[in-house]
């Protein structure tokens, strides 16, 4: 079994749902526990303007699965929760669950970068991280968590808490 993080995102269709949903449908993986989830965080979206905020969360997953197997699985979840992959980038989704970190594994695949190529500045990634991670966590590059989160404000950001009821 390997830790590996997961970073849910949701702005569209009830987002807290959309996450709450997503989770529960992980830890039904096989060969896969749900570790951890952290709080839940609004953020400012990324991308094209006049779009929702987002909902936004990390999940700790102790799994067998492979990288690519366990990607087919989040896909497939992302899909089943109304996901429709468009050509524009960071633009308005149901759910985007993206593999953050795989153990201590450094994976340069077509359709898989890990750690993920741009988690390092993306606060609404790295503080739900920093709360379910150990402290001294360090990335397959190198890099530690504490260093990333000291190169990246809290900005854009609100802590909704762990059980946030639908607003």
């Amino acid at each position: 079994m390997e830790r590996v993080y997961v970073g849910l995102g949701s702005n569209l269709a009830e987002p807290l749902q959309q996450l709450k949903a997503a989770l529960a449908a992980i830890a039904e993986l096989p060969d896969t526990r749900l570790a951890a989830t952290s709080s839940f965080y609004a953020s400012d979206p990324l991308g094209p303007p006049e779009q929702p905020r987002y909902v936004n969360a990390v999940a700790a997953l102790d799994t067998a699965l492979q990288p690519l197997q366990l990607l087919d699985a989040l896909q497939r979840i992302e899909l089943e929760q109304g996901r429709v992959r468009k050509a524009e980038r960071w633009g308005p989704r149901t759910l985007d669950l993206d593999i953050l970190l795989f153990g201590s594994r450094l994976i340069a695949e077509e359709r898989l970068s890990v750690p993920h190529y741009h988690m390092h500045a993306r606060p609404f990634v790295l503080y739900p991280l920093a709360e379910i991670a150990p402290a001294d966590l360090r990335l397959a590059d190198g890099r530690t968590l504490s260093e990333l989160l000291q190169a990246c404000p809290f900005a854009g950001l609100e802590r909704l808490g762990n059980d946030v009821t639908a607003r």
